[in-house]
C-alpha cells in the first residue's frame, strides 16, 4: 500500500475511532490487509514538512485562486501543562489568556478564496536559545528566545518587508531570505 493511501487510511481510522487506536486495532478493522508493521513503520518514518504541504495544495490553491483571496496566519498554543520541558514544549505568552502557559506554539497559513480554505503552511515554533533568570539564578524556561528573530518596531521599511517574507518563507518551509 503507497503511503497516501496508508494516510488516509490511518486519518480516517483516527476520526472513526471512539476509543484507544493502535497499529494492531487498524490491521484488525481491515482484516489484515495492513499490517500492523505497516502502519508502525509508516508512523515511523520521515515527518511531512510544510514544503511537503505545500507541494500537495498548490495544485488546488491554483484552482481557486482570485485577486480577492487572503492568506491567513494565525499562531497557535496547545498547552501540556504536564509535559516535562524541551525545546518544542516550553513557555510562551498566551495574548488570549493574558499570561504565559507551558504548551507547543505553531504558526499556520491558511489560503481562502471563493468560499474555500485551503492549509497551505505550518511551522512548530522552537526555543533553542537559553537564558539564566537573573533574579533567581536559574534557567527560567519562560524566557527562553525563539529561534527565529523578527525585526523591531522601527520604521526601517526594509527591515520590516524582510521580516513579513521571513515569515512567510518560515510557514512555506522555505530558506530564510537573505537580506
Amino acid at each position: 500500500m503507497k503511503s497516501k493511501q496508508l494516510l488516509d487510511l490511518y486519518s480516517d481510522y483516527l476520526l472513526a475511532s471512539f476509543g484507544a487506536t493502535t497499529a494492531t486495532g487498524l490491521s484488525q478493522l481491515v482484516d489484515n490487509l495492513v499490517s500492523h508493521d505497516q502502519v508502525t513503520r509508516f508512523l515511523a518514518s520521515e515527518t511531512p514538512t510544510a514544503k511537503d504541504l505545500w507541494h500537495v495544495v498548490k495544485p488546488l490553491v491554483r484552482k481557486v485562486q482570485s485577486k480577492t483571496a487572503v492568506l491567513i496566519i494565525d499562531d497557535t498554543i496547545e498547552e501540556k501543562p504536564y509535559t516535562d520541558e524541551n525545546e518544542i514544549v516550553c513557555w510562551y505568552f498566551d495574548h488570549s489568556k493574558d499570561r504565559s502557559i507551558k504548551g507547543i506554539n505553531f504558526v499556520s497559513a491558511l489560503y481562502e478564496a471563493n468560499d474555500v480554505s485551503l492549509p497551505v503552511g505550518f511551522q512548530v515554533v522552537s526555543k533553542t536559545e537559553r537564558y539564566i533568570d537573573q533574579i533567581h539564578r536559574k534557567r527560567n524556561a519562560a524566557l527562553l528566545s525563539p529561534k527565529m528573530k523578527f525585526a523591531d518596531n522601527s520604521s526601517n521599511k526594509q527591515s520590516k518587508t524582510s521580516c513579513r517574507l521571513s515569515l512567510s518563507c518560515l510557514i512555506l518551509g522555505l530558506p530564510p531570505l537573505r537580506t
